[in-house]
C-alpha cells in the first residue's frame, strides 16, 4: 500500500513539473516576441525604468508610491507627492517631473524642468481652483541667484523649521535671500489667476518690472516698473 502511494505521489510530482514548464512555455511563446513581452491591458501601481545596470531613469507612480527624489546621492525627505512621472539624470538626481490631479477643490497640471542638482527652474503649468473657477496657466521661469546652492538651502530650511523663535525664522530668511539661496520668479507667460492674459517679467529680486496683457476688461496695457512698484517711463 505503502509503495503504491509511493508512485503515485511521485507520478504527481513529475506531472505538476511538467505541468508547470507547459504554462511557462504558453506564456513565453504567446507573449514574448523579439525579446519584448507584449500585454493587451495592465494594471500597475507604479514602473521603474531603468538602464542595464539598474540605474534609475524614470518612475511612472500613483500618489502612495511616488518616488521622493534625490539631489547630490541624497534621497530628499518624504512628503506628499501627485501620481505622474519623475525623471533622473545619469547623476541619479531627479531632473523633472510630470504632476497632474483634480478634485472639487483644485486641479492640477504641471510639467517641469529642473536646474542641475538644483530644483525646478522652468514648468508648463495648468492650476485652477476648481470652487471659484478662477485658473492660471502658461509657461513659469524661476530662478536661483547662487549656484551649487541646494544643500546649504536644504541646512537653513532645517534649521527654519526646527526654530520656534520667529525673530530667528526672519534672520534665516534674511540671510538666504541675500546668498541667493530663495526662488526668484523671472517671466511668466499665460493667463493669472487676476484675468490677465500676457508677458510678465520680473527682475532678479523677484520685482515685477514688465507687463505686457490684456486685462480682464479687455484693455490693452504696457507697463514698466520701478524697483519700488511705480510706474515708469522706458529707457
Amino acid at each position: 500500500m505503502n509503495n503504491k502511494l509511493s508512485k503515485q505521489l511521485s507520478f504527481l510530482r513529475i506531472y505538476s513539473i511538467l505541468l508547470t514548464i507547459a504554462i511557462a512555455a504558453l506564456f513565453y511563446f504567446n507573449f514574448r516576441d523579439n525579446g519584448k513581452v507584449r500585454f493587451k491591458e495592465i494594471d500597475v501601481e507604479r514602473i521603474n525604468v531603468i538602464e542595464k545596470n539598474g540605474d534609475l531613469k524614470l518612475v511612472i507612480s500613483n500618489k502612495e508610491l511616488q518616488d521622493m527624489g534625490s539631489i547630490n546621492g541624497k534621497e530628499l525627505p518624504v512628503r506628499e507627492r501627485a501620481a505622474g512621472l519623475i525623471f533622473f539624470n545619469s547623476d541619479g538626481d531627479e531632473c523633472g517631473g510630470l504632476i497632474y490631479d483634480g478634485n472639487k477643490e483644485e486641479a492640477v497640471f504641471v510639467l517641469s524642468v529642473d536646474k542641475y542638482q538644483d530644483d525646478q527652474v522652468m514648468q508648463l503649468q495648468y492650476m485652477e481652483d476648481t470652487k471659484t473657477n478662477d485658473r492660471k496657466y502658461g509657461l513659469q521661469l524661476w530662478e536661483y541667484g547662487a549656484e551649487d546652492g541646494f544643500d546649504k538651502r536644504m541646512e537653513l530650511f532645517e534649521k527654519f523649521k526646527a526654530s520656534t523663535d520667529q525673530e530667528e525664522k526672519g534672520k534665516i530668511i534674511k540671510k538666504m535671500k541675500e546668498e541667493g539661496l530663495l526662488l526668484q520668479d523671472r517671466l511668466f507667460v499665460g493667463k493669472k489667476m487676476s484675468d490677465e492674459f500676457g508677458l510678465f517679467i520680473n527682475d532678479s529680486n523677484g520685482k515685477p518690472r514688465i507687463k505686457i496683457y490684456v486685462d480682464k476688461d479687455n484693455n490693452a496695457k504696457l507697463e514698466f516698473l520701478d524697483d519700488n512698484g511705480n510706474k515708469v517711463k522706458p529707457n
